[in-house]
């Protein structure tokens, strides 16, 4: 069972992907990743390191803040 934050980094990830018009397999060797290990990243099965988020960000133009924003939410005050 897959982690709900890694869930929603790895949706962030592709839809960004996406938007960029980028393969996995693209993406994957941009970033001087495999991509096997970058469909895992995207389906929330495995927790990347800091160092594979930056390469991916790098890849993609953005920044890792860009990819984690939010995460995680902050607790409603009561």
């Amino acid at each position: 069972m897959s982690d709900p934050y890694l869930d929603i980094l790895g949706q962030r990830i592709r839809a960004r992907r996406r938007e960029l018009g980028m393969s996995q397999e693209g993406l994957a060797h941009t970033a001087g990743l495999d991509r096997s290990y970058v469909g895992r990243i995207e389906r929330g099965e495995h927790n990347l390191t800091f160092v594979a988020l930056v390469k991916l960000a790098r890849a993609m133009g953005c920044d890792v803040a860009a990819l984690t924003g939010g995460l995680p939410p902050t607790p409603a005050k009561g």
